[in-house]
């Protein structure tokens, strides 16, 4: 089963994704980490992916607490 992500950008993230502020990802539980989903981002978004696959530029958070790189995505019920 896919696990469904929302992405925000916020500031100069957004301005890279053409002006989005918001966004749905669905991943495959086998590729439900952090760097899957970084690549899935500079994938659907190439003027944010030198930005979004540096882990310094762009810190991701899950449930309001950030993660790590490389960490699996476990979303909370």
């Amino acid at each position: 089963m896919a696990m469904t992500i929302k992405v925000l950008f916020f500031a100069s993230a957004r301005e890279a994704a053409d002006g989005t502020s918001e966004i749905q990802i669905n991943l495959p539980p086998d590729q439900s980490t952090t760097s899957a989903l970084r690549k899935r981002l500079a994938d659907d978004f190439p003027r944010l992916a030198a930005t979004v696959l540096d882990e310094d530029s762009i810190t991701l958070a899950l449930n309001e607490e950030y993660v790590g790189a490389g960490e699996v995505l476990d979303l909370k019920t």
